[in-house]
């Protein structure tokens, strides 16, 4: 442990120049007083390390000194080989400089290291672009990189979702992310942070003004905050639904950001929602309060689970349509009514089996 500190002490001087034992000490999560005897053990073995007291003071290495270190761990020259965003890098430019980076830090392993670098490199490969989400657009992200490294303010002609007009914004920029390879830019409007989603951003322009960020507010800290606004926002709407267990995988992985808690087992004899009785017996199930009384075969009633959506409004459930008769909405009534509007409008579209295709 103490050979590993030695090292990142070692390491943020030589990148940082003088920095204070608090900030070292807060780093690597031990007292200043450690960090003192740390510093006494560096200089002893030849390390030309010094201290400069006062409030601007701190730790420094003498001018001039460099080393070439090359102590990583197994585990850590294995990580630095899995790298998540290959998208990522090609989208700044970077996918040259990345394979060049890789070849110098190979060549600067130490050699038994090396085999268990390269293997994991052609054992592990991350794809950051989710399933059945389309083909992604292509995003020139270099004038939002730039923005963001030269420390001024930034105007966008920014299109919100569901509009085609452009719409003009000043911002000052923190920093870009990319999640699921999709690129944000997280900038303060008026001082209040927002997400820009980079594929939205008709123009970008570099302003003379400096960037005015909030002091003490870091990109990291601003895109949490702001991811968990997005993931846990209210939904306005609470829609109580029946899944077939056979598209119970699915239904989840489309909808779990709308899911308020873990699908349940529908249990025998359990009351709707909207006025029927639902009755399990031995031939199946039948469904009792509308004029109802078959009997559905077990074969066709399967195994079905009921589970509760935040969504935004009634008409979301028409993304509901697309599981047929594999899912049914209980409530509310408006949900149930938008579905049987749309349900109707696409058996009107495709009922009329006589008249050709396209048919006005």
């Amino acid at each position: 442990m103490k050979s590993d500190r030695l090292l990142s002490i070692l390491l943020l001087l030589q990148t940082r120049g003088l920095v204070p034992a608090t900030e070292l000490a807060e780093r690597l999560e031990v007292s200043v007083r450690t960090i003192y005897r740390d510093i006494e053990a560096l200089s002893a073995s030849g390390v030309p390390v010094y201290t400069e007291r006062g409030r601007h003071g701190g730790i420094a290495l003498l001018p001039g000194f460099r080393t070439d270190v090359t102590g990583l761990t197994a585990d850590e020259a294995r990580a630095l080989f899995v790298l998540a965003a290959q998208g990522a890098h090609a989208a700044l430019g970077l996918d040259a400089a990345l394979g060049s980076a890789l070849r110098k830090v190979m060549a600067a392993l130490p050699a038994p290291h090396r085999p268990a670098a390269e293997l994991t490199s052609r054992r592990i490969l991350v794809d950051p672009v989710r399933w059945m989400s389309g083909p992604q657009p292509v995003v020139d992200v270099a004038e939002l990189h730039d923005a963001v490294f030269a420390d001024r303010r930034l105007r966008l002609s920014y299109r919100h979702s569901g509009t085609q007009t452009p719409r003009p914004y000043a911002v000052d920029p923190y920093g870009l992310v990319v999640k699921a390879g999709v690129w944000y830019l997280v900038a303060d409007r008026d001082g209040v942070p927002q997400l820009f989603r980079a594929d939205r951003v008709q123009r970008a322009t570099l302003t003379d003004d400096a960037v005015v960020r909030r002091p003490g507010v870091e990109l990291a800290d601003l895109w949490d905050a702001l991811r968990k606004q997005v993931e846990e926002r209210p939904g306005g709407v609470r829609l109580r639904v029946r899944v077939h267990r056979s598209r119970l995988d699915l239904f989840v992985r489309l909808h779990a950001g709308a899911l308020t808690g873990e699908p349940r087992p529908e249990e025998q004899g359990e009351p709707g929602e909207h006025g029927e009785y639902r009755e399990h017996g031995e031939h199946g199930e039948r469904v009792r309060g509308k004029g109802q009384g078959e009997w559905v075969s077990g074969e066709e009633q399967g195994e079905w689970v009921r589970a509760e959506l935040a969504v935004d409004s009634v008409e979301w459930a028409r993304s509901l349509l697309s599981f047929g008769p594999n899912l049914e909405v209980l409530s509310p009534p408006e949900a149930r009514t938008v579905l049987a509007r749309h349900a109707a409008a696409v058996v009107a579209l495709y009922g009329e089996a006589d008249e050709a295709p396209g048919t006005p």
